[in-house]
């Protein structure tokens, strides 16, 4: 009966994993046509079966850039990214995208520590860092078991060196795992989705005025409240905004 099961669950799923293969090549030959609402319609029915790629999202952001959807266009570019971050074509349309865009945000200068921390965390994901410090425990307890049944003064002195840098590396990779993972549950981006919004001061429609974003930038949310998020630029500049104007990433 379990096999059975298990053949249907296969049955289905390879069922489903041919629709959608079709759906995508129909999405792909409407945008050909120049059909490009059609094409985001068809892709959109992917998307809805819980199903997402990130050549599905870099051809949806294709097509609402043919539309001139700015803030859609950098809403897809930056989800395939997110599934490919080393994809040259997605980066490019990216860049071409926030260029449509209104806003002209200049980050705030970092300091050398920032620029560096930035440069070593980039190298692995939060989970590349923890699978590193497990790999290097094993290494250090390995050395050090061999480092104390070593007979040899010239192997044990060679061993115990090794070791101790290993401990060293793995206690700096649990640090980076912790820090990244920090950076990972705090990170929130999200794209305005409205062609112009009103940024307040605080979460009510009668507070005053803090400044004015357009469709298409990137936001980070850090706060919410009720129907309203709070979002942050790389500016300094943070406000607050209804949460229908915005789409988190």
């Amino acid at each position: 009966m379990k096999k059975l099961l298990y053949l249907l669950i296969l049955l289905v799923s390879f069922s489903s994993f041919g629709q959608s293969k079709n759906l995508f090549e129909q999405g792909k030959e409407l945008y050909k046509n120049g059909k490009y609402q059609q094409s985001i319609n068809v892709w959109m029915q992917i998307l809805d079966k819980g199903e997402h790629s990130a050549e599905l999202y870099f051809n949806l952001g294709n097509a609402q850039y043919k539309l001139n959807h700015i803030g859609p266009s950098v809403y897809y570019y930056e989800k395939a990214l997110q599934l490919s971050p080393n994809d040259a074509d997605i980066k490019n349309n990216l860049a071409f995208a926030e260029n449509a865009r209104i806003d002209a945000i200049e980050p705030l200068p970092k300091t050398v520590f920032s620029k560096w921390y930035k440069s070593v965390a980039g190298i692995f994901t939060f989970n590349g860092w923890a699978t590193l410090a497990v790999v290097l425990s094993l290494l250090f307890v390995t050395l050090f078991l061999l480092y104390y049944f070593s007979y040899t003064e010239k192997r044990k002195r060679l061993l115990f060196v090794a070791s101790m840098f290993a401990g060293l590396v793995l206690v700096a990779s649990l640090a980076m795992s912790f820090l990244t993972y920090g950076d990972f549950t705090k990170n929130q981006p999200a794209i305005i989705f409205a062609s112009e919004i009103e940024v307040k001061t605080e979460p009510s429609m009668g507070s005053n005025v803090a400044f004015t974003l357009h469709e298409g930038t990137k936001v980070q949310i850090s706060a919410q409240d009720g129907n309203w998020y709070r979002i942050s630029l790389a500016d300094g500049k943070d406000g607050w905004i209804p949460s229908s104007d915005l789409k988190q990433l």
